[in-house]
């Protein structure tokens, strides 16, 4: 039995599935949102919708106890609350940094698709935390 599979026995089939559909479709959205962080009058509007989608993961992945998710999404989220403080656009690190961060989501996503037995291994990348966040 894979993590999929896991949440179903352990949850109720429609908050898995309302987890999946919702995790699947903030997961698809985050790329254009981090790109767009490089226009300076989109920064704010942008910073905090991709806020919102990694507060909404990490809830939603604490209370089905999904660790690796619930973890990323954490770290994100205070990565996110400075950049929610910064006027301008994002640096290139924290755009990259981002990026590296929904390329790891979509790994999970598929990780749940395919009922893995495991969650794919941490991107490396992610573990270099920008230190430069705005441009």
């Amino acid at each position: 039995m894979g993590v999929y599979k896991d949440l179903e026995s352990e949850f109720d089939y429609d908050i898995v599935e309302d987890f999946f559909n919702h995790y699947s479709y903030m997961s698809e959205a985050l790329d254009r949102l981090i790109i767009d962080l490089k226009n300076e009058q989109k920064y704010k509007r942008n910073i905090n919708e991709i806020f919102r989608v990694f507060h909404n993961i990490k809830s939603s992945s604490s209370f089905l106890k999904i660790t690796p998710l619930q973890k990323l999404a954490s770290l994100t989220e205070e990565i996110l609350e400075e950049c929610r403080l910064l006027e301008g656009s994002a640096s290139e690190e924290l755009i990259n940094w981002l990026l590296s961060v929904s390329d790891q989501l979509k790994a999970y996503k598929i990780d749940l698709e395919n009922d893995s037995e495991e969650f794919s291994a941490l991107n490396r990348a992610i573990i270099k935390i920008p230190t430069k966040l705005s441009a």
